[in-house]
């Protein structure tokens, strides 16, 4: 009975954390977000261009579209729906309960989870849809309603949290949008691709079974001592995103590793070993890889002489994204204008979806609108992530960053390296053999526990 009552107590507080941080975050969603029609905006690797004649800011949230002439609105909207077409990823509530707790949010504490799933999610849309592949919905995301998306959104969830105080459930809003793909005629290749969409949001659904899901992601960071609740770190979601692709068992999925650089150090020949490891059947077919890397911008701040490195690393069709944020807050970094970062936010707590259920709906997993933030506003710590399809488009890619990291490098050392051979080979532990129940070595305990207490605080 004790029990019951401290779960009712914890659901209670999980309400008023949920309405609390909509309440704290929503003016984020509410502020319009203007870029420059003089400068080129990149994401992930792909170059726009806004300028006219006029001089002055443009606004992306949608609401002033109309007024743009022809010349620029072409080219905004292939920005707005290549931006909307990324996977996003938030707080989410009243999803199944997370194991060894009563937590059904993540609301105030999974953030930098959430960066890290989009993260993990963008690399996967790269292996399976290529980075040209849009949402064809993507413009209809915000034009479904005669409210702005905001204003739709705070209402709604204002609703649930009032409805759920007197024991209420607010009825589920069906998306009509699959219904207008299903009746797209639609050739193979663009049914394909809606499949492998709808896959990958599935494989990061809130729910224990899902591969990549909030549930499976807290089983793995136990084995570094967090537990549903704790702060994470870029660095240590990038070794629990490892630890999920490894274990990960779709079939799907088997064509996927993930590499973690160690001390900002990306050993060659560690990688292509996890490349060309067997995928099963008896074929050695090499697998793509995804690595990320952990690494500190500066000091206490960070260090504005990184800012043209990153820059260059977002403007690489193969990077997928930063893990990081700001102090105290934890965003996915996708791209730039000018010395100010685009991000998207997990930061706002939705509904639950569940996505094993056929065309669920998909809006509420694209982001409608970009924010930007400057880049002396940064945290230092962050982890960068790449996408290697084969072995050669690493070499060629590690060829390519080095350069940049030099070119980029005022000070003697670059932020990491790329070096020749394995880790062993410079008295650094091999990649493990491990034990069933014991997905970490004692190394990377370690360095896990290490990375936990230097990187910020996430509130």
């Amino acid at each position: 009975m004790e029990a019951t009552g401290t779960d009712e107590v914890e659901k209670i507080k999980s309400k008023f954390m949920s309405a609390w941080h909509n309440v704290k975050y929503s003016w984020v969603l509410k502020t319009k977000t203007y870029f420059s029609r003089n400068s080129p905006v990149f994401l992930l690797g792909k170059c726009y261009h806004f300028k006219t004649d006029d001089s002055g800011e443009l606004s992306t949230d949608g609401s002033n579209f109309d007024k743009i002439n022809t010349e620029i609105s072409g080219n905004v909207e292939e920005f707005r729906k290549d931006f909307i077409s990324r996977i996003w990823l938030t707080y989410r509530e009243e999803f199944p309960q997370i194991k060894g707790s009563a937590l059904t949010t993540d609301c105030g504490w999974g953030c930098t989870l959430r960066t890290g799933q989009m993260l993990l999610a963008q690399g996967l849309m790269l292996h399976f849809l290529g980075r040209a592949w849009v949402w064809p919905d993507a413009l209809d995301i915000d034009n479904s309603d005669s409210e702005s998306w905001t204003a739709h959104t705070v209402k709604k969830l204002t609703a649930s949290f009032e409805a759920s105080l007197t024991a209420e459930r607010e009825p589920k809003i069906l998306s009509n949008h699959h219904q207008r793909t299903l009746k797209r005629n639609c050739d193979h290749n663009e049914m394909r691709n809606e499949v492998y969409h709808r896959k990958i949001i599935s494989w990061f659904g809130d729910s224990p079974l899902a591969a990549f899901g909030l549930h499976q992601l807290i089983e793995y960071g136990k084995k570094s001592g967090k537990i549903a609740g704790d702060w994470y770190g870029p660095a240590v979601v990038a070794h629990i995103l490892r630890k999920a692709v490894e274990e990960a068992r779709d079939p799907e999925l088997q064509g996927v590793t993930v590499y973690v650089a160690q001390d900002c150090t990306v050993y060659s020949s560690d990688v292509i070993d996890r490349q060309c490891s067997f995928m099963g059947s008896g074929k050695a077919d090499t697998k793509a890889v995804i690595i990320l890397v952990p690494v500190r911008l500066g000091g206490e701040r960070t260090n504005l002489d990184y800012l043209e490195f990153v820059k260059g690393i977002l403007s690489l069709e193969y990077c997928v994204g930063i893990i990081g944020g700001k102090p105290k807050q934890s965003y996915y970094f996708a791209g730039f204008q000018d010395d100010s970062l685009i991000y998207m936010d997990p930061h706002y707590c939705q509904s639950f979806v569940d996505v094993s259920i056929k065309d669920f709906p998909l809006e509420s997993f694209h982001c409608p609108s970009p924010k930007k933030m400057s880049f002396k506003k940064m945290d230092p710590s962050c982890t960068i992530g790449f996408y290697c399809r084969t072995v050669q488009d690493f070499e060629k890619a590690s060829e390519e960053i080095t350069k940049m990291l030099k070119s980029s490098s005022k000070e003697k050392y670059p932020l990491f390296t790329f070096v020749k051979g394995h880790s062993r080979d410079y008295d650094f532990a091999s990649t493990p053999l491990h034990e069933e129940n014991d997905l970490f070595s004692e190394d990377e305990k370690k360095r896990l526990k290490r990375f936990s207490t230097e990187e910020f605080v996430l509130l």
